[in-house]
């Protein structure tokens, strides 16, 4: 009897909602996509993978890892031939350079997100702008985060609508 009641009350529920909704528009944002999308951040990420310390730390980054790679094929190549000794010295310098290439990755990841941080700092103004220009010429009642969404017509979604707008308010 409960589970009767209660269902009775979903579908009331329901039935008085689904109207109410019918006067709605929902949209759906991804707020970094739109961002980095945008032609302001794609030159700012072209600008950093260009300079001169980014390409020497992606450098040193690919060159650990070469070593590494040339470490370890030499290690599985010479193995049976080589003394202990010769064996742990050999895994000692493959263990340097794995840590090089690591803390060089750690550097590379780090100035990637001072980007984005600094991506976002600088284009949120025309961000916030954009998105209430998109509210009120469209109607929109209601604006989700694209992770909040579990489906989503394309017409529901604006990310492209808002790299368009920050593309045109951005120097």
């Amino acid at each position: 009897m409960q589970k009767i009641k209660a269902l009775i009350i979903v579908v009331i529920a329901v039935i008085v909602t689904v109207p109410a909704l019918a006067d709605e528009k929902i949209a759906v944002l991804d707020i970094q996509r739109s961002v980095f999308a945008s032609s302001y951040a794609q030159n700012e990420g072209k600008s950093l993978e260009e300079s001169a310390d980014f390409v020497s730390l992606m450098a040193k980054l690919e060159g650990a890892a070469s070593d590494f790679q040339a470490l370890a094929k030499e290690l599985e190549e010479k193995r049976l031939t080589w003394s202990a000794e010769q064996i742990a010295e050999h895994q000692k310098k493959m263990t340097y350079k794995k840590e090089d290439a690591e803390l060089a990755n750690k550097k590379v990841q780090t100035e990637r997100q001072q980007l984005a941080q600094r991506i976002m700092q600088k284009v949120q103004p025309n961000l916030d702008e954009a998105v209430k220009e998109l509210i009120e010429e469209e109607g929109i009642t209601i604006l989700l985060r694209s992770e909040a969404t579990l489906f989503r017509g394309p017409d529901n979604d604006i990310t492209a609508k808002v790299a368009d707008r920050l593309n045109k308010k951005m120097p």
